[in-house]
């Protein structure tokens, strides 16, 4: 009698007996005829050696150009291959054993470059460009330019001498790859079409982490989500163009939300000139200057639900003069704030929780520790439309500053709780000064365009 018992042990044994059978047929292929019965070329059968001094140059192009006749993969067994010089065809699939597979610039030019392909798949590779200096067309030691697909997948990119991965015009997803030690930015795209940047870590690099460019200003949709970023530096200078650890510039439509950027010289993520942006649910750790911002000429801008910790100036959504406007900052955490910045700073200086100026509602933060304001609302005549309620202001040089320069418009302030504020809770400034007495504790603020009222002040 067949009872259940019986069946399992039956199939277990048959299954044993499979799997048996399928490594001792496998024991007797090399890798290479493995790779081939998953239908990819081995990059060894047509002449390409790893472990060697030699450059590799001339057998690879031959080796990229049979895989895009035959539209298929390319599979690179573990060891070392020097290459310069590649220009990438239509359609490459290239995929080694990750971190193990290396392809290392062998200097005089550009490691890979494309111009124009349908689809670019790199995984399971690390490019070492060796530090080694690049010529001046070459953006980074990948430069990959109108891709119509790309994916680069588990990779790593380490030592460039410009941008660890330069994109332009591209579409498609980098993702699980490690990017370290760039001599520029670790990712530079400009000019995407629906690009999504994630889970992946950029550190060591000298300017930037992932910056989203665009030449003019436009729709870009690029999601950046759920990458690890730090130690970014500025080597180039300035004061805000370089050392921010996620970057979007004239970008529409962008989505940064999730990630850890940590010891950034400047922000860990800045937005300039880009509407419809969302910065939410990222945590920001010891940045040098303004930890978020965004700023210049943007319209709508959602910044929400972020950690910010250790920073000169924790939040800003400013610019009026510039036309920018039109913006939420609700549900974030803002601490440990310092005066000092990567360069001296303009009035009225470093140390403020949050700054806002146009068509803008503060909700529901907390803000502690911030030695110069807790929230800076207007700046001059630069103020309209500005609602902040519900929010917590505790241990704060003064707790919220508010214009009463001629022409400022509305401002409500109300149902807020500031806590230890040593220079007054709310006060009115022209500028940098203060004009006039701590503003919760009348009963009428004094000014038609201010509304102050039902805040707790301790």
């Amino acid at each position: 009698m067949l009872n259940r018992r019986t069946l399992l042990r039956q199939t277990a044994g048959f299954a044993i007996m499979g799997l048996a059978l399928g490594k001792a047929a496998a024991a007797g292929l090399p890798g290479i005829e493995k790779a081939a019965m998953r239908g990819s070329i081995n990059a060894t059968e047509l002449g390409v050696q790893s472990g060697t001094s030699d450059d590799q140059s001339k057998v690879f192009a031959k080796l990229l150009r049979e895989a895009n006749d035959r539209d298929t993969t390319v599979f690179l067994p573990a060891g070392t291959y020097v290459v310069s010089n590649l220009s990438l065809p239509g359609r490459v699939r290239l995929a080694g054993v990750p971190g193990a597979t290396r392809i290392v610039y062998g200097g005089d030019g550009h490691l890979f470059m494309a111009e124009q392909a349908d689809h670019i798949e790199l995984s399971g590779l690390v490019f070492d460009g060796s530090n080694r200096s690049m010529a001046d067309y070459a953006q980074g030691l990948l430069d990959l330019r109108r891709i119509g697909h790309l994916v680069i997948d588990n990779c790593q990119i380490t030592g460039s001498g410009k941008n660890g991965l330069a994109l332009e015009h591209a579409a498609g997803r980098i993702e699980r790859t490690d990017i370290s030690g760039a001599a520029d930015a670790g990712i530079y795209s400009v000019e995407a079409a629906g690009l999504a940047i994630s889970g992946n870590t950029i550190s060591d690099c000298a300017n930037g982490g992932i910056l989203v460019h665009r030449w003019q200003a436009g729709e870009d949709g690029t999601i950046v989500t759920g990458n690890r970023v730090q130690r970014i530096g500025a080597r180039s200078g300035g004061t805000g163009q370089n050392g921010n650890g996620i970057n979007a510039f004239r970008a529409a439509n962008v989505v940064i939300s999730g990630n850890v950027v940590s010891d950034c010289a400047f922000s860990a993520i800045r937005a300039n000139s880009s509407s419809n942006l969302q910065i939410s649910g990222n945590t920001c750790l010891r940045s040098g200057e303004t930890a978020v911002y965004s700023e210049f000429s943007f319209e709508g801008a959602v910044i929400s639900n972020n950690i910010v910790d250790c920073a000169a100036n924790g939040i800003s959504i400013v610019n009026f003069n510039e036309g920018g406007r039109m913006g939420v900052c609700s549900g974030n955490i803002v601490r440990n704030l310092s005066t000092v910045g990567p360069y001296p700073a303009d009035a009225p200086g470093f140390g403020v929780g949050i700054g806002v100026e146009a068509d803008t509602t503060v909700s529901n933060n907390v803000i502690e520790n911030a030695p110069l304001y807790g929230m800076l609302i207007g700046w001059g005549p630069y103020l309209r439309n500005v609602v902040a309620t519900g929010n917590i202001i505790r241990k704060a040089g003064t707790g919220i500053v508010v214009s009463v320069v001629e022409g400022a418009g509305t401002a409500v302030i109300s149902d807020n709780v500031i806590d230890g504020a040593r220079n007054g809770a709310i006060v009115g400034q022209r500028w940098a000064e203060p004009a006039t007495g701590d503003l919760a504790a009348s009963a009428e603020s004094g000014y038609a365009h201010l509304t102050v009222e039902r805040n707790h002040v301790s």
